[in-house]
């Protein structure tokens, strides 16, 4: 379980590859700004589309390098962009930066499940699936934190510069304590559109993303939709409540049901378990108790459904290519919901307003 820890912690500095973006995102707005809205937009969005287009592609490599070595060579890559970062260079050159941090990002996320898988004690699995899943909303409540004093301190290069030591750290202290990789596959990749269809094919090695893309879809959108359309007294608690209590119903009702419960019931049971959210947030729609009562009950119900789906790959797929091909899936199409669930329910929001929602 310790390394499982260490695992995670590596997690939280692969969830900063897109949280530290976000939390001075009107400060680069100063520095790249001219290169318009779209392309201001895209340094916080393109480590995603890395993760979008080859995120299952990903999940092949890794069973063929070995996870230990993949996840040490992410991190340190990761050091390695985030002190370039910390220059602040041009445009251009900060693009190709956040496209080599998606690389990172995106083998940290493939690896840390599987590793996790294997390492932690078969009756200890469901918590450390269930933990490894709560690194996002952990990482940016931290950053909310922290983000204010390191800047006042060392600007925003501080930011970066704190980040790569972050990595380089764990990419240490993981290259020392991990197990080594089993014996490499000569085997070739093959055809990769063929391996991604046998991937989609599989219902045990899809079922993981499936489930986890409409959380992201829904789960992130309501994050960014539901605070600015509380009561301005209301609205800083819906924001940093909605994840925390995600978090913490994930890492107690979420591991306690685990027990009892298969993980692909538990995701059927988070998604159902949402729906009373849906009725109270169109019923009290603006409305301060109701749209908080509205939103902290979703955040609980997709909170299960984040712990179960991880905790699902494992359950479903018992040797570490299996679980290799499922997390990298579950990467893609986790991708494919952070990206579309934002603008479809905006869309929604504007045509038809919150009924429609």
């Amino acid at each position: 379980m310790v390394l499982v820890v260490l695992l995670w912690c590596a997690g939280l500095g692969a969830a900063a590859q897109f949280g530290k973006i976000s939390v001075i995102f009107e400060d680069l707005r100063a520095l790249y700004g001219g290169s318009g809205e779209a392309g201001l937009g895209l340094v916080v969005s393109v480590v995603g589309i890395v993760g979008l287009v080859f995120g299952t592609t990903a999940g092949l490599l890794v069973q063929r390098v070995g996870p230990k070595r993949a996840i040490v060579a992410a991190l340190a890559l990761g050091a390695l962009v985030s002190g370039v970062e910390a220059a602040l260079p041009v445009y251009p050159l900060m693009i190709a930066a956040r496209v080599l941090e998606g690389v990172s990002h995106l083998t940290i996320v493939v690896v840390g499940p599987v590793m996790i898988a294997g390492l932690a004690p078969e009756a200890r699995r469901p918590l450390a699936m269930t933990l490894w899943s709560s690194f996002f909303g952990v990482t940016y409540a931290v950053l909310a934190l922290v983000t204010g004093p390191v800047v006042a301190w060392g600007g925003i290069s501080g930011l970066f510069l704190g980040h790569a030591v972050w990595m380089a750290g764990f990419c240490a202290i993981l290259a020392v304590v991990l197990p080594a990789d089993p014996p490499r596959h000569a085997s070739p990749m093959g055809n990769l559109m063929a391996e991604h269809l046998a991937i989609y094919a599989s219902p045990r090695l899809a079922a993981p993303a499936m489930g986890f893309c409409f959380y992201t879809f829904l789960y992130v959108a309501c994050l960014t939709l539901l605070p600015p359309q509380t009561p301005l007294a209301a609205r800083a608690l819906m924001a940093t409540g909605m994840p925390l209590v995600s978090i913490a119903v994930s890492l107690t009702l979420g591991v306690r049901l685990l027990g009892r419960m298969s993980a692909v019931q538990l995701v059927q049971w988070g998604y159902g378990a949402a729906i009373p959210g849906f009725v109270l947030l169109g019923l009290f729609w603006g409305q301060g108790a109701g749209m908080l009562l509205g939103g902290f009950w979703l955040s609980a119900a997709l909170g299960i459904v984040q712990g179960a789906s991880f905790a699902s790959i494992p359950e479903l797929n018992p040797t570490v290519e299996g679980r290799a091909r499922a997390s990298g899936a579950v990467a893609q199409l986790g991708n494919l919901g952070t990206t579309t669930g934002t603008p479809v329910l905006a869309a929604l929001l504007a045509w038809g307003g919150a009924g429609v929602l």
